[in-house]
This record gives C-alpha cells, sequence and structure tokens, in this order.
C-alpha cells in the first residue's frame, strides 16, 4: 500500500473516532504501520486508537507523544510474554472502571471526576453506586436485539417486535395516559407499603395489583423491566422481569480487550492465543478445594492425611485451603496455637514427596487467614480476603 494511502486510512480512522492527528503524528504513525500486512492494518489501527482513548485526553487534538505511548502500548501486548499464567489479583487491586455515555465506553477510574474509592463511603457515593449500576444495566439493554431500532428499509413485522426503553421522566411529562411503554428502574418503598420505580431522572408509583412476575428474586434496590402503562402519577405495571443477559463475546466485540480483572496483563486474558494454547494443552489441570480447615482437630488432619495420600500420584494444579483454620475463636491465646497447627499442616504436606515438591513455595493458597505467617521452604501462606483467580484465559472469584 502506497505511503499517502496509508496515511489517508490512518487519517480516517481516527476521525472516525471523533479524533484528530496532527501531521506529525500523523507521520509518525504511517512510518510506524509501514511493516505491517495490509490485511492486519485495520486491527492495528483500531488498537491503537483504543490505546489512545486510554490515556487522559484533554482535546480530541492527538499530539505526536500520545501516538507514541500508544504504540508502545500496543506493542508489548503483541509481545506477551507466559510467565505469568496463575496470578492472584486481591479484590483492592481490581482495575475500577467507569462508563461513558458521551464516548459509549468505560474509562479508567483516574480519567473520570469520580473520587477514589473509599471503606468508609458517604451517602453519596451509595446513590452512585445504583447510578453506576443503572447505566452499565442500561448500555447493555440498549444493545440487545429486541431494543435496538429497526434497519431502515426493514419489513414491517420486524418493527413491530422491537420495543423501546422509556424514562420516568418522559411518563412525568406526560398528562394523557401513555400505553404499552416499558421502563428500565430500581425498586424502591419510598413509603410504607407503597412501592416505586426510579432511575436517574425521576421516580413513580407503581401499582402492582395485576402486575405478573417473570421468574427470578425480586427485592427492593433490584433492577427490573417493568411493562405497563401510566395514568394519573401512576405507573399501572402489567409484567415484571430482568434486564436481559449479554455473552462475554457480544460484550467483547463492543469494548475490545479490556483487563477488567487486572493483574500484570494489559489486556484481558481471555483474548491471549498463547494462553489459550497453555489451557488446550493443560485439560486436566484441577483445583482443590477445601473449607472450615480447622486444624486444631485431629480429625481434619487425619482426613488431610486421607487426601495428599489420594492425590500423591497425581497431584492438581492447585490447593485452595479455606478457613477459618482454627475451631475456637480467634484471641490472644489462639495465636499461638494457630502457628503451631500451621506447622502441623507443613509437616504433613511433607510426609508426600511429590506433592511437596511440586508446590514448594508457590501452590498453596490459604484464604481468610487472619494471622500473618512468615515464608518457609516447606509452605507458604498468603494473607488474603476476596480475590480474583487468573488461571490461562480463565477467571475466578474466591
Amino acid at each position: 500500500m502506497a505511503a499517502e494511502k496509508r496515511r489517508s486510512k490512518v487519517g480516517s480512522a481516527f476521525k472516525m473516532h471523533g479524533l484528530l492527528l496532527r501531521a506529525e503524528a500523523n507521520k509518525y504513525l504511517t512510518e510506524a504501520l509501514q511493516s505491517v500486512n495490509e490485511l492486519e492494518l485495520e486491527d492495528v489501527i483500531e488498537n491503537i486508537i483504543d490505546a489512545v482513548e486510554k490515556q487522559p485526553l484533554s482535546s480530541n487534538m492527538i499530539e505526536r507523544a500520545t501516538v507514541e505511548a500508544a504504540v508502545q502500548e500496543c506493542s508489548q501486548s503483541l509481545d506477551e510474554t507466559i510467565e505469568h499464567i496463575f496470578n492472584i489479583i486481591g479484590a483492592f487491586d481490581v482495575p475500577r472502571y467507569v462508563y461513558n455515555s458521551e464516548r459509549k465506553k468505560f474509562l479508567p477510574l483516574s480519567m473520570t471526576t469520580h473520587p477514589a474509592p473509599n471503606l468508609f463511603g458517604t451517602a453519596r457515593d451509595k446513590a452512585e453506586l445504583f447510578r453506576e449500576r443503572y447505566t452499565i444495566l442500561q448500555q447493555r439493554t440498549h444493545r440487545h436485539e429486541l431494543f435496538t431500532p429497526s434497519a431502515i428499509g426493514a419489513h414491517p413485522d420486524d418493527s413491530r417486535s422491537k420495543f423501546q426503553l422509556k424514562t420516568i421522566e418522559t411518563l412525568l411529562g406526560n398528562t394523557a395516559k401513555v400505553g404499552e411503554v416499558i421502563v428500565l428502574g430500581m425498586i424502591t418503598q419510598l413509603k410504607e407499603g407503597k412501592f416505586f420505580l426510579e432511575d436517574p431522572t425521576g421516580v413513580v408509583q407503581l401499582d402492582l395489583s395485576k402486575a405478573q412476575f417473570h421468574s427470578g428474586l425480586y427485592t427492593e434496590s433490584c433492577f427490573v423491566l417493568a411493562e405497563g402503562w401510566y395514568e394519573d402519577q401512576v405507573f399501572h405495571v402489567n409484567a415484571f422481569g430482568f434486564p436481559p443477559t449479554e455473552p462475554s463475546a457480544t460484550t467483547r466485540a463492543y469494548y475490545g480487550n479490556i483487563n477488567f480483572f487486572g493483574g500484570p496483563s494489559s489486556t484481558s486474558v481471555k483474548a491471549s492465543a498463547k494462553l489459550k494454547q497453555l489451557e488446550d494443552e493443560n485439560e486436566d489441570a484441577m483445583f482443590v478445594f477445601v473449607s472450615d480447615v480447622w486444624l486444631d482437630q485431629v480429625e481434619v488432619l487425619e482426613k488431610l492425611h486421607t487426601m495428599f495420600s489420594g492425590y500423591s500420584s497425581v497431584p492438581p494444579t492447585c490447593f485452595f485451603f479455606c478457613g477459618n483454620f482454627s475451631s475456637a475463636p480467634y484471641g490472644k491465646n489462639q495465636i499461638q496455637s494457630l502457628k503451631d497447627s500451621l506447622k502441623a499442616l507443613a509437616d504433613i504436606i511433607c510426609e508426600y514427596p511429590s506433592i511437596h515438591k511440586r508446590y514448594v513455595s508457590k501452590c498453596y493458597i490459604m484464604v481468610k487467614l487472619c494471622l500473618l505467617c512468615e515464608k518457609v521452604n516447606r509452605i507458604v501462606v498468603l494473607v488474603t480476603f476476596k480475590y480474583f483467580i487468573n488461571y490461562y484465559g480463565s477467571a475466578m472469584i474466591v
């Protein structure tokens, strides 16, 4: 492809996203993409644009320094390594993203005006929690086939099978009866015995006398799709349902390879071809979870012996021991007892060489342990609370 044509294609791609490249930035990017195959050029440009939009932009005019940083980030993601196939991510280390309705994408918290997360939030933080949840559900519902507008020239029957979401503000602005509407909102009980539907635009009282509920558990503060008619400041509900779910592949098609879980990878591990290959090559990989491991009980220690004996011939990928690790409540008298119990566990593990040699210093994970213990050459105790686990291209929450 000629350089001029490539330069034009780069500039047009950025304009499609509402961005303008300065001449020097366009020149740099055109030169950087010279070695890219024509068939892959479009995907590479889109990845660079995604990396540009992740940066804190002061305007839609893109400087060369911004493009250089985006190219470097994309180069690092392409040159991924497979050193970390197993990662533990603390609940407080998971990256925070906020959906931006104007740009129609998720932005890192650092690129928004939202305050940093705080364990001791205010009343405003609670309201913001529900507002963000509503926004996420709304954008997902709008993408569902039942709520997407029919294409121009489509058959009239296709238009009849489509629905349109209304806001509560739209209902409150009508003095006449409004029939057959669907509203996404949160169920609240602002007055005792009277339920209301609330969204960021307003709140309306509900009449549930004739409402039919689809399968599911409906509680206060849950978000629902309510179908019915509105008259005299009351929304008469005919049917209640939950917002539709969306497959992961559909979400990725809209938002690319954003890493929502965190960890060492800058992109979603689900999109890693190398990790997918490793996962396919290790179909027999297995995690063993054991809960209520009361190490001060003789019966529990005997059962651990039995378990390790059974797995000694074919050790699993990892053992997860979940607490509490003492049958007695934590206190000053239990500290030494707990230390002794953990040492007893290490002694048991050392009796099974096939398991001990495979997992030394890396593959025993203790969950909900309130006592910080030192690393020894027999077992590593990880002090943590809830966390995400990335293993190859999969994610779990513990």
